[in-house]
């Protein structure tokens, strides 16, 4: 029950936030809902007059058809036939009286029965919101459907004046082209959802659905109307309670429960309780607050991949560092540091920009700080499950974050900056970008999921990774021909961070490293760079170090004679220049020994080796042209 006490708590902390509309990046709205609601997606909106008069309609354009409306308990859980209106907004075959005299089927209970005794009771009782009594007076009229048909711009009749059910080319001949409302609606026009909003030409109103006033009018009415009081295993109070729970928890079409117990033929219980609140009740206050918080944090701060949510959260702050984040993404470099990060050539920067954004974090914690991980996936339509859920001490959680970003550290050049430049950061790579190392860039959403899920424990407890996510990217990175350059770049350095997790070895050149592998990358690392050099910017052909490597992993002596042999006509180019590459060579070769000179497959360390080499060689380029162009400016 922690989860839901902590949702519980986040909900009661962000009260004020209750109706405020937010956008995700894709421009979608979404809200922290109040209880006894939940969204729906809208077809139809009807505009009524105050005086209880039909005024206009239209249809909603998808962008803007994410609805807050109120709800019952009984409402949010009805399926197939069972009649359980919506208080106020619903499908047409519910709110509109003359369903039947148009040609709508029922079966059955009439829906707009049910729906309009419903509503008289709210617009009737001492809560009632004058535009909800304004709703009310139009629909006891039962004309909704004649009204729409009138003014055109919504639904249509077939030639007797009956809804049509579905386009059928015969229609054509009654409509030039197919209305707009059959590609709007997923099936007939008798399950079009209707919203209904009141118009005053004398000054502006606020839509119902964004009324924070008619929120609280129809919770006032309705928490008379719960059932008997039990105590609730959340709250640890005596409260109303319920046995149907919240679902469109990911999304508004997600019908997977988190708490259910609906299965009353002996199946679910197995004998031992014979009524579902013995298990373990739980007030509607409670899973309305708590269900409505995990729906607003999945939309403000969740990942969703394949349907599987990740999310994290801090009791006392919303927006805490993601473990799944890379450490670009933590220390939310700016664009001047990343410059002059880069200018200086050191690492320390970047690393100091890690621990200033996590000691940032610590700032504003207290001390009793909890941060929230929760993992949540279906097996089916109608399950929802807690498939990870840890509750942490923040300073607990920030020392485990500093820790995997120090530990698990490389150079990485795949990110970009606010201007679209791809730029350098050391530091840990996140989850996702491990899977694209792991299993490539097309990867499958099932597979990167998995590796995400399994991928926390490591981050938050210290664990090792994986040996089999390790070894993925290791071949991987050792396969450079198999890769568009990029890609290849981008794979090798994520692998070098996962196998430096182990090793804990510098990025910058360790020239006293006498680890037999970790000089074998080094000179495959001269070897590339050698003929690189002699090849010229105009040839941007792989060289026969890059090329040979996968099978210099695993034959390194043998493999070795090969690319040696193939240098020869690169040393005849570059003449006297190539004898810092040769001198190189040798050097590190007869530190390897005959001994350990052998067809022994490497480790992971020649990775590191290669790459640190590679950078070394790099960076006294630039030194060297850089010094060269001041020398020419006279400076």
């Amino acid at each position: 029950m922690s989860w839901l006490l902590n949702l519980y708590k986040t909900y009661n902390a962000n009260t004020d936030q209750v109706g405020m509309i937010e956008k995700k990046h894709n421009g979608q709205e979404y809200t922290l809902l109040p209880i006894a609601h939940t969204t729906q997606n809208a077809h139809i909106e009807v505009r009524v007059t105050e005086d209880g008069e039909f005024h206009s309609a239209e249809l909603i354009p998808k962008s803007d058809a994410n609805t807050l409306i109120p709800t019952t308990e009984a409402s949010s859980s009805r399926a197939g036939a069972i009649v359980s209106p919506y208080p106020l907004h619903d499908k047409l075959n519910y709110v509109a009286g003359d369903f039947v005299r148009y040609g709508g089927i029922i079966k059955n209970e009439e829906p707009f029965r049910a729906y309009i005794f419903q509503l008289a009771e709210w617009a009737e009782s001492k809560y009632a919101h004058p535009k909800v009594k304004s709703i009310y007076n139009y629909l006891k009229k039962e004309t909704l459907i004649e009204d729409l048909s009138k003014d055109g711009k919504s639904i249509v009749l077939d030639a007797s004046g009956k809804l049509i059910s579905g386009w059928d080319k015969k229609f054509e001949t009654l409509y030039s082209e197919k209305p707009l409302i059959f590609s709007t609606v997923t099936g007939g026009q008798e399950s079009a959802f209707v919203r209904f909003t009141v118009h005053n030409p004398e000054k502006t109103m606020q839509n119902v659905w964004k009324d924070s006033d008619v929120y609280e009018s129809f919770i006032c009415y309705y928490k008379e109307k719960l059932g008997d009081e039990d105590f609730c295993f959340v709250t640890g109070e005596k409260a109303p309670a319920t046995e149907r729970h919240a679902n469109k928890i990911r999304n508004s079409g997600d019908k997977a429960k988190l708490i259910s117990g609906n299965d009353t033929n002996g199946f679910t219980f197995r004998g031992r309780f014979t009524k579902a609140n013995e298990v373990a009740s739980i007030s509607y206050d409670a899973s309305q607050k708590a269900h409505n918080a995990l729906k607003w944090l999945i939309n403000k701060q969740g990942k969703t991949i394949d349907n599987r949510v990740f999310l994290v959260w801090g009791n006392e702050h919303l927006n805490v560092p993601d473990p799944l984040e890379d450490s670009f993404s933590l220390a939310s470099l700016r664009p001047t540091a990343l410059e002059e990060t880069k200018k200086t050539n050191t690492l320390h920067d970047y690393a100091n920009e890690v621990s200033k954004a996590i000691s940032g974090y610590r700032n504003d914690l207290s001390t009793k700080a909890a941060i929230n991980i929760m993992v949540l996936d279906s097996a089916t339509t109608g399950r929802l499950a807690v498939l990870y859920y840890r509750e942490v001490d923040g300073n607990r959680y920030l020392d485990k974050l500093q820790n995997w970003h120090t530990s698990s550290a490389w150079t990485h050049r795949y990110r970009k900056n606010d201007e679209g430049e791809y730029v350098s950061f050391y530091g840990a790579p996140a989850t996702k970008d491990i899977a694209f190392a792991a299993y490539g860039p097309r990867a499958s959403d099932k597979l990167i999921k998995g590796l995400m899920e399994r991928m926390l424990p490591c981050v938050l407890d210290g664990r090792s990774i994986p040996r089999d996510i390790v070894k993925s990217a290791f071949y991987r990175a050792s396969n450079p021909t198999g890769m568009e350059k990029w890609e290849w770049e981008k794979t090798l350095s994520i692998a070098c961070a996962l196998i430096n997790q182990k090793e804990g070895l510098s990025v910058s050149l360790e020239k006293e490293n006498n680890d037999r592998d970790y000089l074998f990358g080094r000179m495959l690392a001269i070897a590339d760079v050698f003929e690189r050099n002699a090849l010229g910017n105009e040839i941007t052909r792989a060289t026969n170090a890059t090329r040979y490597m996968n099978t210099f992993s695993k034959h390194p002596e043998r493999t070795w004679k090969v690319i040696q042999e193939n240098l020869q006509p690169y040393q005849v180019r570059l003449g006297a220049k190539a004898t810092y590459f040769t001198r190189q060579i040798d050097e590190i070769a007869s530190r390897i020994g005959s001994e350990k000179f052998n067809n022994t497959p490497l480790s992971g360390k020649y990775l590191l080796g290669f790459y640190s080499q590679r950078h070394e060689l790099y960076q006294k380029k630039e030194t060297s042209q850089e010094t060269a162009e001041s020398a020419e400016k006279g400076e």
